[in-house]
């Protein structure tokens, strides 16, 4: 489906329209910071612009395609998240979460750092890679977002809190939506929102192609992999589209990233109980990445309906699950926060719910996994 109007974040559609009306594009940078500070601008309120810049914009593009739908604040008081309603009238959700880098320890040292926030973006309405333990598989895929509708997530967080961090790791594989992902990128990193390419981390679930080309067209970036088990047959059981990236190939593929980008690579790891949490899975796992130079992940499992096949791992198996990772293979392995739980904003949670309750509640901000890879 065709709409009349583009958002004006749309970087690579509104180059174009100006290249061919011979308009500088020096102008695009300071109309996206006009919209960013004046959200319900007209396009005549904007100051300075050549004549025909004004007609183009009037007629082709919009200040923002998409609008804030609800706001709803987690008990926790460190999460929030974001029902944006899409142009077309579908929903896509976007979750704030505030942290505290200052937290903790590394390497035996207090970490610089203080309170600042990092959103979690989605690509795609939906989802085509259908894996069992995450709620927006249950949606389906729906529709890839446009870079412009990426964008715009950006912009209405940033009326909430200073973000900080990006994290594509909402609904949606961001990898099956390369071009717009990559467009949106370039345009978060660039002026006016200057978002460093080190503090924007991409989750995959391992689209080998995609892999293959993502550190030339996106350096610096963080990449996240979504592994989830140390096997290809446990991993096709509870994510199906891991048969089309058999575990030898992805593994393959990540090698040759490190080669190149000489990153750290994030892997992330749901825990589920009596499926992929216990000591043989975790050696299978050291064992797998104990050539690369990774950060474990391991997120216990987030309910998502009473439906659900699955069961969270025990403190107690994570516990020895992370240790067996940590003190036989040396594999730098953390623990994730559970945050938003209340709200469906928390891991594998995203799914198009339209909300009937805001809470909130005193607690102190958290350490954000996503520094472990600033480098």
């Amino acid at each position: 489906m065709t709409y009349d109007y583009r958002s004006v974040f749309d970087g690579g559609i509104i180059r174009a329209e100006f290249e061919k009306a011979g308009i500088k594009q020096h102008f695009i940078p300071l109309i996206w910071k006009y919209v960013i500070e004046n959200p319900n601008c007209e396009w005549d309120e904007f100051p300075s612009l050549p004549s025909g810049a004004y007609s183009l914009l009037r007629s082709k593009f919009k200040p923002l395609t998409s609008t804030l739908h609800s706001v709803v604040d987690s008990s926790d008081d460190v999460t929030t998240k974001l029902l944006v309603k899409l142009q077309n009238g579908g929903f896509v959700e976007a979750v704030i979460m505030r942290y505290d880098s200052s937290l903790g320890k590394y390497n035996g040292k207090p970490r610089p750092g203080g309170p600042r926030s990092t959103l979690c973006i989605s690509s795609q309405v939906g989802c085509k890679m259908g894996c069992n333990f995450c709620a927006t598989g249950t949606m389906g895929f729906k529709s890839n977002l446009s870079s412009g509708e990426i964008v715009e997530q950006l912009v209405h967080a940033s009326r909430l809190s200073n973000i900080r961090n990006v994290v594509f790791m909402g609904m949606g594989e961001p990898l099956n939506n390369y071009a717009a992902l990559v467009e949106a990128v370039r345009i978060m990193t660039g002026l006016p929102f200057q978002v460093s390419p080190k503090r924007i981390t991409v989750s995959t679930v391992g689209i080998v192609h995609a892999i293959n080309k993502f550190h030339s067209d996106l350096p610096g970036l963080n990449l996240a992999v979504s592994l989830h088990a140390p096997v290809q047959d446990v991993r096709c059981q509870i994510m199906p589209a891991a048969r089309a990236f058999p575990l030898e190939k992805l593994m393959n593929a990540l090698k040759e990233y490190q080669k190149n980008s000489q990153q750290k690579i994030f892997i992330e790891y749901i825990m589920l109980d009596g499926v992929n949490d216990e000591e043989q899975h975790a050696h299978q796992l050291g064992k797998l990445l104990e050539t690369f130079q990774v950060v474990v992940n391991l997120i216990p499992f987030n309910p998502i309906g009473s439906a659900s096949q699955f069961r969270t791992s025990g403190d107690d198996k994570v516990s020895s699950f992370q240790k067996i990772l940590r003190g036989s293979y040396n594999i730098r392995t953390t623990v994730r926060k559970q945050m938003g739980q209340d709200i469906s904003g928390a891991c594998g949670q995203l799914v198009v719910n339209l909300p009937d309750k805001m809470s909130a509640k005193s607690t102190p901000p958290v350490t954000d996994i996503e520094d472990l890879c600033i480098r």
